[in-house]
């Protein structure tokens, strides 16, 4: 998967630091939009975003099924503001991936996440940002 970085604005940036839960929308083997509410981190310097979630997961194992071709949406949402991050995704269990994908949620939400023994992290490599009233 590429990394593509991306340039926010300064709100935009603390906008996505703030421990809200988003919306990660995955496409279904029948191209139906799959959408179900997320803890998430954005990494601004490399342009990636990390949901921890079961393998076995709806979410996981739509987007191991769409390959190198698999597509993602997250919005995150508050009142009238709200930012989208869009891109290209993949599912892994790598454990260093693992352990800083949690080690940023623990910090961003003040909990660790759960810890299933199936544990993976989809991770978004974000090539579109949309926003509004940030």
């Amino acid at each position: 998967m590429s990394r593509a970085t991306v340039e926010l604005p300064a709100a935009t940036k603390a906008f996505l630091t703030r421990p809200h839960t988003a919306t990660l929308t995955t496409l279904r083997s029948d191209g139906t939009p799959h959408v179900t509410p997320v803890r998430f981190t954005f990494d601004v310097a490399t342009g990636l975003v990390w949901v921890a979630t079961r393998a076995g997961a709806h979410k996981a194992r739509n987007v191991a099924a769409g390959g190198s071709a698999a597509r993602v949406a997250l919005c995150q949402a508050d009142g009238f503001r709200w930012v989208t991050l869009e891109g290209g995704a993949a599912v892994t269990g790598d454990p260093a991936r693992l352990a800083e994908a949690v080690r940023r949620y623990t910090v961003r939400y003040r909990t660790a996440p759960p810890a299933p023994l199936d544990l993976v992290v989809v991770e978004i490599a974000v090539d579109r940002v949309l926003s509004l009233n940030l």
